[in-house]
């Protein structure tokens, strides 16, 4: 076998519409296609950024709560690239994202920092 790419990054939220909004708005990822399954009671949301399909977001009647963060099993985080992470930690706060103190990677000496989504979900931004 041999992967060629990530394919995309399923996340199932509890808030539909604020974490559209989340995902669109202030991350500014572009709508592919929106779809409402009748007979699942869900949405699914095909997520670009730049292009690139990334995130599929679904809605489910009362999914359970992520039972801990980020050190759980399964998906520990998502994380994008950014150039400017002071600007882009500006931008988030303006929005009323509460992101963490600035860390810098011990064996890039990049910086990185972490913030949520609407479902608590960890997400990083590290700068290039």
């Amino acid at each position: 076998m041999k992967i060629e790419r990530l394919h995309h990054i399923a996340i199932i939220c509890s808030d539909y519409e604020k974490s559209r909004k989340f995902y669109t708005e202030i991350l500014g990822f572009e709508i592919d296609e929106e779809v409402y399954r009748e007979e699942r009671q869900s949405y699914k949301l095909d997520l670009s950024l730049n292009g690139q399909y990334l995130i599929e977001l679904f809605s489910f009647p009362n999914p359970p709560a992520r039972q801990t963060r980020p050190e759980a099993t399964g998906l520990r985080h998502i994380s994008f690239g950014v150039t400017d992470i002071n600007i882009s930690i500006e931008f988030l706060n303006s929005k009323n994202v509460i992101t963490e103190p600035v860390r810098i990677d011990e064996f890039t000496n990049k910086k990185f920092t972490f913030f949520s989504d609407p479902d608590n979900l960890p997400i990083e931004i590290y700068e290039l």
